[in-house]
């Protein structure tokens, strides 16, 4: 008998069964076989990955802080946001991207707002961050850079500059991007930005209750 497929956009996607391929400190690569709405099974790979925050701090002088930093995978150096990882179950994200503000640049700020949430890459991995808007920068101790943030460079940039590096192609990296092209938005057409702690239903933890349970079991 030909399955009947239900309504478009009516169909729940049940996971049958699920098996981690590998689990690592940054990332998780697991493998769910789910049903299709023609009846058929298949597999769908997933990469489970920390929530991430970044921040777009502007100066006074309408300068946007990005750091340059090298990037491994890539081979070269990115202008990028100040931005890092939610490695710890339960840290709130504001207070994460308080603490990679003064990490990677040594700037805190007073005025904090939420700027815009991403999923970056959804047909293979839970990734998701949020962005934050930060104005009224002061200096703030920053702690002794170790590994690749020892060789940043902070570069401060003009917002509709970064912007038109965005569009040119000089900014790359998706997170920037996001967020700068989110602040030219939201100031363009004056809207309205979320409260700093606006809630995140978005926000992945799969992978840090997945190192919570093996840590229980070591």
């Amino acid at each position: 008998m030909t399955p009947v497929n239900p309504a478009p956009g009516s169909h729940a996607f049940a996971t049958v069964d699920s098996r981690v391929v590998y689990s690592g400190a940054i990332l998780a690569l697991r493998v769910d076989r789910v049903e299709m709405p023609d009846g058929r099974v298949v597999e769908r790979e997933v990469v489970e990955h920390h929530g991430a925050v970044a921040v777009v701090a502007v100066d006074d002088d309408g300068r946007v802080v990005l750091i340059r930093q090298y990037r491994h995978p890539l081979g070269e150096r990115l202008l990028e946001l100040p931005a890092g990882l939610i490695d710890i179950q339960g840290e709130d994200p504001l207070q994460a991207a308080r603490r990679e503000l003064a990490e990677e640049t040594g700037l805190a700020a007073r005025d904090w707002s939420v700027l815009v949430d991403v999923a970056l890459s959804p047909g293979f991995t839970d990734e998701a961050l949020r962005v934050y808007l930060a104005r009224g920068l002061s200096d703030t101790e920053r702690p002794a850079p170790e590994h690749e943030e020892a060789d940043l460079e902070l570069v401060r940039m003009p917002v509709a500059e970064a912007v038109r590096a965005a569009l040119a192609g000089t900014i790359v990296n998706a997170t920037a991007v996001a967020g700068l092209l989110a602040l030219s938005a939201a100031d363009a057409a004056g809207l309205p930005l979320r409260p700093a702690d606006a809630p995140w239903p978005g926000q992945p933890d799969a992978l840090l209750r997945r190192q919570a349970a093996q840590r229980d079991t070591d």
